[in-house]
């Protein structure tokens, strides 16, 4: 019974992080599409990059993450990545980001993340519950 219960843990966990890994992915595109249609477009590009970059990420995390700290570095990578695209696209279409601070905050979430996959990496038992 423990161990089903921890694996229906694991699965209602890893639900986020590839709603995120899609999200990511879908809002790549159109910012690809509306970069190139739309006269080159800094924000539009970098939220692409970001996004495209991130998504993969994002789905392997959420499909083969296991253990608190790919979790963590899950948590980071997805509001990372959702922050720094929502606050650039609000500043390509309203011409002011979400907060003060915003993007750069995404942007360290996103290092963060990274980090933490560095750390499990490294670490002796990261995976375990």
């Amino acid at each position: 019974m423990h161990n089903q219960s921890a694996g229906l843990r694991a699965e209602l966990g890893s639900r986020p992080v590839i709603v995120a890994a899609g999200l990511a992915g879908a809002v790549g595109v159109m910012a690809a599409a509306g970069a190139s249609h739309a006269g080159g477009s800094h924000n539009l590009s970098a939220i692409a990059m970001i996004c495209l970059a991130h998504g993969p990420a994002l789905l392997a995390l959420g499909l083969l993450g296991r253990g608190w700290v790919l979790g963590l570095a899950s948590a980071l990578l997805a509001f990372g990545t959702i922050l720094f695209a929502a606050d650039l696209a609000v500043r390509e279409w309203l011409g002011h980001g979400v907060f003060v601070g915003a993007a750069p905050l995404g942007g360290a979430g996103m290092i963060c993340g990274w980090f933490m996959v560095i750390a499990a990496g490294v670490m002796r038992r990261p995976f375990s519950k």
